[in-house]
């Protein structure tokens, strides 16, 4: 009976024993999965803050290349403004030059005829038939033969022209006509402060010629190119006031409300 209650005792403490070591192993288990789903975890937290700085770097970008889409577009846009004034411009001139050269034809037929002999743009100060003589003649071919380089649009030759003939013809009643061609060739070759010196020129000479008007206009442009917009207004202004009822007036109006 003793032995058996030794015998029970015993079998006691080694289930004892052996439920403690098992218990202890199973901790160790618990603490290595628990350590391990750490790790994990904190390499999960680590990987989603990079792609979160990711993101956030990618969204920068975006914004940037918007930025920059939206500038060239605007530089675009510019761009087709200035290409579509310019083609105005062109148009313009090519009226202004068909109109002039109309001009020269009639005084020509008129010369021919007997009738008279007038420079272009004096219609209030026309010559009379006497004036016509050879000189008259000889100073007509020049101006014309300067115009039709002009007009076939190698202007740096008509520069050459023109200017020659005002040298060379100083008083000419050709001459104020010849330094607006003079001045809108130096403007088609962006020789600008020229341009203007030379406009300036022909009010000066003649502030009653017909291409007065369109003289202070040119200059306005000039201005505009040379991004001189307080210059540009007030030359504009001195057009509307001094020739208030003219075309290039018209265009004066239109241009000052663009700039204001």
């Amino acid at each position: 009976m003793l032995m058996k209650s030794v015998r029970m005792a015993l079998l006691a403490l080694a289930c004892t024993a052996s439920f403690s070591a098992h218990a202890l192993f199973g901790d160790d288990e618990a603490r290595r999965a628990i350590l391990d789903l750490r790790q994990r975890l904190d390499a999960t937290i680590t990987a989603q803050n990079r792609l979160v700085e990711d993101n956030a770097q990618m969204r920068r970008s975006l914004l940037d290349l918007q930025s920059q889409i939206e500038t060239l577009r605007s530089e675009l846009a510019r761009a087709r403004g200035q290409e579509e004034q310019l083609v105005r411009d062109v148009a313009e001139l090519q009226r202004r030059q068909q109109e002039a050269t109309q001009g020269v034809e009639e005084r020509l037929r008129k010369i021919e005829s007997g009738e008279g002999a007038t420079a272009p743009g004096q219609g209030d100060a026309g010559a009379d038939a006497s004036a016509a003589d050879q000189g008259a003649a000889a100073e007509r071919r020049e101006y014309d033969a300067a115009l039709a380089v002009f007009r076939s649009g190698d202007f740096r030759a008509a520069q050459t022209s023109f200017a020659s003939f005002v040298k060379k013809h100083p008083r000419s009643g050709y001459a104020p006509a010849a330094l607006f061609w003079l001045g809108n060739a130096q403007y088609a070759t962006r020789d600008y402060k020229e341009a203007i010196t030379n406009f300036r020129s022909l009010l000066t000479a003649a502030p009653h010629h017909d291409k007065a008007p369109e003289a202070l206009l040119s200059i306005a442009n000039c201005q505009i190119e040379l991004k001189d917009t307080r210059a540009a207004r007030a030359t504009l202004d001195q057009l509307v006031k001094t020739y208030p009822k003219s075309e290039a007036a018209q265009a004066g109006r239109e241009r000052l409300a663009r700039l204001r």
